[in-house]
């Protein structure tokens, strides 16, 4: 026994499997009554020895659990390490005066985590956010017959079992149907291949290169001379159509009264005279380009 504690200290999931899972082989089955001592020390005087042997005795159950999810296309080293995150979580958690053995206790949460692992990482788009779908993703994974589409028959008898509409079932369905697609060109070395890509075929909306420059061009000229022409103002002008067009929280032209100490309609006529400035000195600067 504390031969193999040593060995599996040095081993994880993902840098061997094989040497991993015949290392964890050779750990021995708890019996009833070496489980429960081990788990009344950890449960009531917090050891730590305790917790480690009840994890490294459980670790074959969890590559059991993560084979019969081998069918997902994941790392099976991956989804043992998820299980082995559960199993931990079960053991901290495992009160021995429940009548009932850690594996039967230990299996939902390893599940839990490797259930979460298959949906962060089956598909880029998620196929199921809410509890709900992720029940259904799973039950209908287990449910269904074929690799093909369910008929009417099968869909039907599913929503019964799992008691929800049919239409639920053909969403998940189709969710479950969809293949992740790179939107730029692919990494095969097939020509054709390139052609599947979206940004092969999904229209461009936002127009011609050269008229996008232009705009972006027009715009930065008219900054540039909405600035010299804000320049040739006197200060208080230029501080009033500031306040009044380019802020975010425009000012009121009772605020810019208080402000100067003069009436709301004196502020109004210093803006139109300002505006009426700034738009003949463009209209000056563009007729001299």
């Amino acid at each position: 026994m504390r031969k193999s504690l040593e060995l599996i200290e040095h081993i994880t999931p993902g840098q061997n499997l094989d040497a991993y899972v015949q290392t964890i082989s050779t750990i021995p089955v708890l019996s009833i009554e070496e489980e429960r001592a081990l788990a009344e020390r950890l449960f009531y005087q917090d050891d730590l020895e305790a917790a480690r042997q009840l994890v490294l005795s459980h670790l074959r159950f969890v590559v059991h659990i993560a084979r019969s999810y081998s069918g997902y296309g994941l790392p099976l080293g991956d989804l043992v390490q998820e299980g082995n995150v559960g199993l931990m979580k079960a053991v901290k958690r495992f009160d021995p005066g429940m009548g009932v053995r850690l594996v039967s206790f230990a299996v939902h949460w390893i599940k839990a985590e490797m259930h979460e692992y298959i949906l962060r990482n089956w598909r880029i788009v998620k196929v199921a956010t809410t509890k709900a779908q992720r029940k259904l993703f799973f039950n209908l994974r287990s449910k269904k017959k074929g690799l093909g589409w369910m008929n009417n028959a099968e869909v039907t008898s599913i929503a019964g079992d799992l008691g929800v509409d049919e239409q639920v079932v053909r969403q998940m369905e189709g969710r479950m149907a969809s293949v992740d697609t790179s939107f730029d060109m692919t990494a095969s070395d097939d020509d054709d291949a390139v052609y599947l890509a979206p940004a092969q075929y999904l229209e461009d909306h936002s127009g011609d290169p050269a008229e996008q420059l232009e705009a972006s061009n027009w715009e930065a000229d008219s900054q540039t001379r909405l600035t010299g022409a804000m320049e040739s103002l006197d200060e208080r002008s230029r501080d009033i159509l500031a306040q009044r067009w380019l802020m975010d929280e425009k000012a009121t032209l009772h605020q810019l009264a208080a402000k100067y100490s003069v009436s709301a309609e004196r502020i109004r006529q210093l803006e139109k005279n300002a505006m009426k400035k700034i738009k003949l000195s463009i209209g000056q600067e563009l007729q001299l380009a």
